[in-house]
């Protein structure tokens, strides 16, 4: 039968699906909180306050991206943000797309 082989894909599929982590989850496996909360400024910005800041901005993405791959200062006072090269570019997307999509 044809069937079987195609279950085996869709169940790897649905699998690694499953596993996929959310920017929240990944915020906190890369240590980001501790700088940052969502609604409140810690020693960084809240993420509430970055999205409504780059909300409208077509580059936000690539923007917030390169900032947190290699750190940074002075946007948000100056105490500086250290670079986090070791975040996966795919980590890197949802992690700054979650915070993005934050509302206050």
């Amino acid at each position: 039968m044809r069937i079987a082989p195609l279950l085996l894909v869709a169940a790897a599929f649905a699998a690694s699906n499953a596993f996929a982590q959310s920017g929240e989850d990944l915020i906190k496996k890369y240590g980001c909180i501790a700088c940052h909360a969502i609604d409140k400024k810690v020693v960084g910005p809240a993420y509430q306050d970055v999205a409504a800041k780059y909300r409208g901005n077509g580059q936000a993405l690539a923007l917030l991206s390169k900032k947190v791959k290699e750190g940074g200062s002075g946007v948000w006072g100056q105490v500086p943000m250290p670079p986090n090269p070791t975040v996966t570019d795919a980590d890197m997307k949802t992690i700054v797309t979650f915070i993005l999509g934050l509302k206050k």
